[in-house]
């Protein structure tokens, strides 16, 4: 069984495409739930295994898909999907046609696929990966062109984003790797909150079991709801959970170069009880106001008082799973004088009520 872990970060998108009306929370069609009973003809998968590729996506991917393979199998049932494994010429040359009984092809071999899957990498050093990984930009574009469905999982976004297929559309990612998605790809509508997102033709995933319910909705699609259902039960998915924030984590980012900007988020970081306004942040500083909310937006992804909600719920979060001390207490512990002003901003950042929050993640 794939090994879970836990989603972090989380920057707030302004502004964005919400799903389209008359559909459910998969983005399908509230017309169109019916068909999905009706076994679609097999389905031609292309799996990519980019340089550095996150072993845990790739085994979940095979794993759920495989078992929904051998179900119709036992059923004597025409399987829903073939997968087979795409690399560059001179990875399948270091590591061999053969992947875990899975065969191996390049990207230059004339083979389309209705289904293209993008697992995620690794983004320890994200400029090098995407680099190694950049032959597989036009291939993609093609394999989209001729008519292939795209999915990303977690971080694949990034490779997915890097086509533009993703322009103006919906995308979601692995929490920590949101606030770079939404900064390098402006155009993209990134939706850190969500579990996953359908647009068109283009699919995408949060982060760890996130990966998951973008396979389940694959399979519901094209194995039908009976399949999807009984993978859910084999793989302990909770099919309701449409959002991934709660299992954020908010990190302060210092990798940009704006040496002003790090001398606010200090400040906010050790002075957050006491900051009211934005304007207490920037009086001492030699920048206008507009100057530094729009460099501050620029190096973090948000503005700075949305960086000190951050802060600030971040804390709230820290005393609902570890301590016992009563919500009213914690609300004045982290620099809000408004419970009401306290409870709307959780909700928005963390996608549930604090007491909602204790009950699932606080330690009994």
């Amino acid at each position: 069984m794939p090994v879970a872990f836990l989603s972090s970060t989380k920057i707030a998108r302004p502004r964005g495409r919400e799903r389209k009306k008359g559909a459910n929370f998969r983005g399908i069609p509230d017309k169109d739930l019916n068909s999905l009973d009706t076994l679609a003809p097999m389905k031609r998968i292309g799996l990519l295994l980019p340089y550095d590729y996150q072993l845990f996506s790739v085994a979940t991917i095979l794993d759920v898909l495989g078992t929904a393979n051998r179900i119709c199998e036992r059923q004597k049932k025409q399987v829903p999907f073939v997968v087979t494994v795409v690399q560059l010429p001179e990875q399948i040359l270091q590591q061999g046609s053969d992947f875990h009984g899975h065969p191996v092809k390049s990207i230059h071999a004339r083979t389309s696929y209705d289904i293209v899957l993008i697992p995620a990498f690794s983004l320890h050093d994200k400029a090098t990966t995407m680099q190694k990984n950049r032959a597989y930009v036009p291939w993609l574009q093609k394999q989209f062109k001729t008519g292939a469905e795209i999915a990303s999982f977690c971080t694949g976004a990034n490779l997915f984003a890097a086509t533009g297929l993703l322009n103006g559309k919906l995308a979601t990612t692995h929490m920590d790797a949101c606030p770079d998605l939404i900064i390098d790809y402006p155009s993209v509508y990134v939706k850190p909150g969500r579990t996953i997102t359908i647009d068109e033709r283009c699919y995408t995933s949060g982060g760890a079991t996130s990966s998951f319910h973008l396979l389940i909705f694959l399979i519901q699609k094209y194995g039908g709801n009976e399949l999807a259902v009984r993978i859910s039960k084999i793989f302990c998915i909770d099919l309701n959970r449409s959002q991934q924030s709660y299992f954020s984590t908010f990190r302060p980012d210092y990798s940009h170069s704006d040496e002003l900007v790090k001398k606010i988020q200090r400040n906010m970081e050790e002075n957050y009880l006491h900051i009211t306004t934005v304007e207490e942040i920037t009086k001492d500083l030699p920048a206008s106001r507009r100057n530094i909310v729009r460099r501050f937006k620029q190096a973090t992804g948000v503005p700075p008082i949305e960086y000190l909600q951050h802060i600030r719920i971040e804390k709230a979060k820290r005393q609902l799973e570890l301590s016992n001390l009563n919500i009213s207490e914690i609300i004045n512990e982290t620099g809000y004088t408004d419970p009401k002003s306290f409870r709307k901003i959780f909700v928005k950042l963390v996608g549930m009520t604090a007491s909602e929050y204790r009950n699932k993640l606080g330690i009994k």
